[in-house]
Order: structure tokens, then C-alpha cells, then sequence
């Protein structure tokens, strides 16, 4: 019986806060990727163009992108829980008043300023820099499945949306989403922490961080570029390299996002509800990329490599996009994109702090992601602008997947084992930290 006491130790409470924003984040990008499940109703309505509701779609990645530092930074300094239950309160209340859309300009305000400033609060870049001060063996792991909201947000809440569309209106429509949005906030509150000390916790729920043994040895030392002000982290070359990278990631994620509906219907001649059953579907198939990308870089290592498969994985996913014109060849798009679509998240976000350390992490992986943001914004304009110029989106979503294999390149390229705290063995000589 004794025995039986000793082996039932309770769950570490950081899956619980692991928990929370990943239903957190499946909620708020679930919403945001349920945007292109209004654009033709909403475009047929008013009577606007591709480029123009692409306005308020690219618009608010960027604004989203260009608060992620400032979100960042309110992360590093302060702590996440009262920024991401606020954000939340704005971005639920936003989403209800989208239902009042009247005008191309209300739309660019509410979605593309209001709703997107608030997404930036509880996005994936500070709950990941929030699972990197609650674990270090399993880092990799508890990112990839904190970043599983985003696959479960696709899977999930856009065939939701198109359902309540087709159902009701896009009025009705998003005011149920936004009263979702609402209803995450008594959770939030409820388990999300700061910090395992917080608890009385030790990272990953080691009582005793040298209980850990040669694996604590190896992981415990800083790396070289090691910072505490974000300004030294955008001196040296990976962080360039990873955010060169997550452009191109947002590039080919927030078309898709925008203009994957639109493209199965008008290019495909496929219907609605056909649409959104095979984005669901990848987004189904990216919770195995997503979590299998964390558990192979805690356990095998070389997080620099996975990163570059992935972007490889997913150029050749565009290549199938634009070469087989038929709703099978969606459907094997959809397959092999699958496993791709997030899981850059897991391990850019894993690396970063592998490298740059913990100190600055929320700003860093905020401006990392605004590069993301950038590559979005100019993606969904891009697409948008050339629809309506060639009446297909063939071309746009060559140009954007022809991309990825530089970002390959480029992420393969990291010195990971000369910069990267894993690989430590002793304090370096030099250190990047300290202002």
C-alpha cells in the first residue's frame, strides 16, 4: 500500500497551465482563422472585391505582428496572466461587434486594429515563452502541445464557423464566436500562473533541480549568446536566421488562413462545407505534426534540423497545391501540409530559448513573430491583388511556396551546437547577457 502512495505522484501543475493556453489559444486562432469563412458571404453582400476584404484580413496580421514586442515586453517585465485575461475581455467583445459590419472601414478597425491588437495578448509566442519558465527537460514538448491550439483551432472551430454561417448569417455567426471567446475567461483565470515558484514547483516538477543528474548538467549551463536585453539577441545570426525563417512561415500559414476557402471554392468548385472539412482536416493532421516535432527535439535533438524539414515538408505540400487541379489533389495538399502547418511553432520557439535564454524570452519571440506577422500581411494582399487581376490563386501560392526552401536553407544553417545551452557542458567563457 505504501508503495502504491509512492508511485501516485500528482500531475505537475504546469500541464494544467499547459492545458489553459492551449484551450486559450485553440479559441483565439481558431477565431481568427475562421475569417476566411466570411470573406464571400461578406464580400457578396457588400459588394467588394478580393483585394479590398483582403485589406482588413492582411491588415490585421500586421497590427497583430507589430504588438507582439510590445506584448512581449509586457510579458517579460510584468507577467502574462493579466495581459492574456484582458485581451481576452477586448478580443471576445470585438468579435461580438464585428456582427455590426456596415462598411469596409468598420471592418478594417474592428478586425483589423481592434480584434488584432488583442490577439497579440494570449498568442502563441507569450503562452511559449510562459511553458519555458515552467519547463526545461520537456520543453519541447509542453511548447508543441501548447501550440497543438492552433491545429485544434482549424480542426474544430472553422468547420464550427461555416456551420453557424450556413445555419444562421454572418451576423449571428460572429456574435457566437465572440460570446466563446468570453466564456474562456474563467478558466484563464483560474490556471494560469507565471512561474512554477509561484506553485512552490521546480521546473518540469523536480523537487530538487540536481535530482535531474547528467541531463540538468548538460542543459543547466548558458549558452554563449545567452542575453538579458532582447537588443543584444538581434546581434548575433540566428535569430535572424529563424526570424528570416518565421517570415516565410507566415507567408505560406496566413494565406492559406485568408484565402484557402475562397481558393477551394472559386478555384476548385468545391462547396463550403467542403472547404472547411479539408482545412479542419489538415489542421487535424498538424496536432501529430505539431506535438510529434516537440517530442522529437527533446528526445533526439538537432531542433535545427526538424525546423528545416518542416519548411521543406511544406514546400513540397504547394507544389502538389498548385500542380494537381482537382479536389483529390486538395485533399493530398491537405495530407501533407498537415503535418507542417505549426510545427515551426514548437521548434522556433524551443530554440530561441535554447539559445538566447529566458530573461528577454516574450520580447524576442514577440519581434520573431512580427516577422511572421510581416510575411502574413503581405502574403493575403498579394493573393488577394492577384485574384483579382488573374481570377485564380495558382499564382500567388506558387510564389509563396517556391519560398520555403530558402527558409529551409536558412533554419538548417544554424550553428545550433555551438550556440545552443543543450550542448553546454560548462559556463562559457563570454557572455552576450547584460546591459
Amino acid at each position: 500500500m505504501q508503495t502504491t502512495e509512492k508511485t501516485n505522484k500528482p500531475i505537475y501543475y504546469g500541464w494544467y497551465v499547459c492545458a489553459a493556453t492551449m484551450f486559450v489559444g485553440f479559441v483565439v486562432i481558431g477565431v481568427r482563422n475562421s475569417f476566411g469563412v466570411f470573406v464571400v458571404p461578406m464580400s457578396e453582400e457588400f459588394e467588394w472585391n478580393r483585394f479590398t476584404v483582403s485589406i482588413a484580413a492582411g491588415l490585421g496580421v500586421l497590427v497583430n505582428g507589430l504588438c507582439q514586442p510590445f506584448a512581449g515586453q509586457i510579458f517579460d517585465r510584468t507577467g502574462g496572466r493579466k495581459m492574456i485575461l484582458i485581451s481576452l475581455a477586448v478580443l471576445g467583445t470585438g468579435v461580438i461587434l464585428l456582427s455590426l459590419t456596415f462598411h469596409i472601414l468598420f471592418l478594417v478597425f474592428m478586425f483589423g486594429i481592434v480584434v488584432s491588437t488583442a490577439q497579440s495578448g494570449p498568442a502563441l509566442s507569450n503562452t511559449a515563452a510562459l511553458m519555458s519558465r515552467w519547463f526545461k527537460r520537456r520543453r519541447g514538448t509542453a511548447i508543441s502541445v501548447n501550440s497543438a491550439a492552433l491545429s485544434l483551432g482549424g480542426l474544430i472551430m472553422v468547420p464550427f464557423s461555416m456551420y453557424l454561417l450556413q445555419a444562421t448569417n454572418w451576423h449571428v455567426a460572429w456574435i457566437v464566436l465572440g460570446v466563446v471567446v468570453l466564456a474562456t475567461i474563467p478558466m484563464a483565470y483560474l490556471f494560469l500562473h507565471e512561474r512554477p515558484e509561484d506553485k512552490g514547483l521546480f521546473p518540469d516538477g523536480d523537487s530538487d533541480p540536481a535530482a535531474v543528474g547528467a541531463v540538468a548538467r548538460r542543459r543547466g549551463g548558458p549558452g554563449p549568446l545567452e542575453v538579458t536585453s532582447w537588443r543584444h539577441a538581434f546581434r548575433s545570426s540566428p535569430i535572424w536566421q529563424l526570424s528570416g525563417s518565421y517570415l516565410v512561415c507566415g507567408m505560406t500559414t496566413s494565406v492559406l488562413a485568408v484565402h484557402f476557402i475562397p481558393f477551394a471554392i472559386e478555384d476548385r468548385g468545391v462547396s463550403g462545407t467542403t472547404a472547411a472539412t479539408i482545412f479542419g482536416y489538415m489542421m487535424g493532421l498538424n496536432i501529430i505534426g505539431v506535438l510529434g516535432a516537440g517530442i522529437l527535439s527533446d528526445k533526439i535533438g538537432g531542433t535545427k534540423n526538424w525546423l528545416a524539414l518542416v519548411y521543406f515538408v511544406r514546400g513540397l505540400a504547394y507544389i502538389l497545391l498548385v500542380t494537381i487541379d482537382s479536389v483529390v489533389g486538395m485533399w493530398i495538399f491537405a495530407t501533407v501540409a498537415g503535418f507542417s502547418w505549426i510545427a515551426t511553432v514548437p521548434l522556433t520557439s524551443s530554440l530561441t530559448a535554447e539559445v538566447y535564454g529566458l530573461k528577454a524570452m516574450g520580447t524576442i519571440s514577440g519581434i520573431s513573430f512580427m516577422f511572421h506577422s510581416i510575411g502574413g500581411f503581405l502574403s493575403i494582399l498579394l493573393a488577394g491583388l492577384l485574384f483579382d487581376l488573374s481570377g485564380s490563386y495558382t499564382l500567388p501560392f506558387a510564389l509563396v511556396g517556391a519560398l520555403l526552401f530558402p527558409a529551409a536553407i536558412s533554419a538548417f544553417s544554424i550553428k545550433e551546437r555551438k550556440y545552443s545551452a543543450r550542448y553546454q557542458t560548462s559556463l562559457p567563457t563570454v557572455a552576450a547577457a547584460g546591459d
